[in-house]
């Protein structure tokens, strides 16, 4: 719809206050209004509008935050409210979401942005978006893995893309790949025999992790920023 209006929930993610899942039941629970009046599932507002959330005004300042992460293993990418979820490791002052995911047990490179529609246009799979790895595992690499994680690998009921595996090492690699499976490469990895001792990405899109500290995250350049935003369809 192009006339100029926005769901509610949209409006509220975008402001920070909470993801949209979660704007949806803070309106199911009476406790949004616009114009002074109690808000419905499903609403859309124009600019303008007075939107409060427990009678606390909302406003988007229209800014596009991207952070860039090295994210420590053992942090979840989740935005939920547990003990070691990525949102709360970070603690920005402004609500922001992780783009895409990085499994629990690896580390390495993590987008996060307070842009509902920039995580939908980045995690979108038919864009092939390239992320890459670099990975150390339990036995020597041998051509002949190599070349099997290539040309494709049976996981989860499909077909891996084929993918970029460059041996760095008697027991490490570096891997590009496409798709963002769930534990893509540990699985890849364990169809071989292989086990994986360590993951870390090091780059995604055009970002690259570059020295940032294990632990620590930077704001995006504007070179970064116009890069996420151009893969994500909204430029």
């Amino acid at each position: 719809m192009d006339d100029g209006t926005v769901r509610l929930n949209k409006h509220l993610a975008d402001c920070g206050v909470c993801s949209r899942r979660q704007a949806d039941v803070l309106i199911d629970e009476g406790r949004v209004t616009v114009d002074g009046v109690t808000a419905v599932t499903g609403q859309r507002i124009s600019p303008g509008q007075r939107v409060e959330v427990d009678g606390k005004p909302i406003s988007d300042d229209g800014e596009t935050i991207l952070l860039i992460l090295n994210k420590p293993v053992g942090i979840e990418c989740t935005t939920a409210d547990v003990k070691d979820s990525v949102v709360r490791f970070v603690n920005y002052p402004r609500r922001v979401y992780p783009i895409g995911r990085l499994d629990k047990d690896s580390e390495g490179l993590l987008l996060l942005t307070n842009r509902g529609d920039l995580v939908n246009g980045i995690m979108r799979s038919r864009y092939r978006h390239e992320k890459e790895y670099q990975v150390k595992v339990d036995k020597p690499v041998t051509d002949a893995f190599v070349r099997g994680m290539s040309s494709g690998v049976r996981i989860l009921d499909t077909v891996t893309r084929p993918c970029t595996v460059r041996r760095t090492g008697k027991y490490t690699f570096n891997i590009i790949i496409t798709q963002g499976l769930n534990r893509q490469i540990r699985r890849m990895c364990q169809h071989f025999g292989y086990e994986v001792t360590s993951l870390r990405r090091v780059r995604v899109l055009d970002i690259r992790l570059g020295d940032l500290p294990v632990g620590k995250y930077r704001k995006a350049t504007p070179e970064e920023l116009r890069c996420v935003t151009e893969h994500a369809g909204m430029r």
